[in-house]
């Protein structure tokens, strides 16, 4: 499937098309969080990633990977979980988002973006 840069909004209709051709019930995104921009449509978060830092300029120690589930309940609908987190150089160890303020960070930039 083709990954989409979303800069401006998306309907949380268009989301649950994707996420039923792909996966079934989410759709993997890459936020950049210092241009408030994402990824989302790619079969692995780390094309994403590589679509943002060659068509945005986005640089990788800005863009964390997220699972969105569309149908789901707010404070269920984003998933913190990918390999590309792993950024020691951020002092992120792990594949979770581990600093509490880039998660919510991700979580504005998903509430301001997707829109029903």
């Amino acid at each position: 499937m083709e990954i989409k840069i979303i800069k401006d909004s998306i309907s949380k209709k268009e989301i649950i098309d994707i996420a039923k051709k792909q996966f079934g019930d989410l759709v993997k995104a890459v936020v950049d969080v210092e241009q408030e921009i994402i990824a989302i449509g790619g079969e692995m978060h780390a094309d994403e990633e590589v679509a943002l830092m060659e068509q945005e300029g986005s640089k990788r120690e800005h863009t964390w990977g997220i699972n969105i589930y569309p149908e789901k309940a707010d404070e269920e609908r984003i998933e913190f979980d990918s390999i590309i987190n792993i950024k020691p150089f951020c002092n992120n160890r792990s594949r979770n988002v581990e600093n509490l303020e880039i998660k919510e960070k991700i979580k504005i930039i998903i509430n301001k973006l997707v829109v029903e």
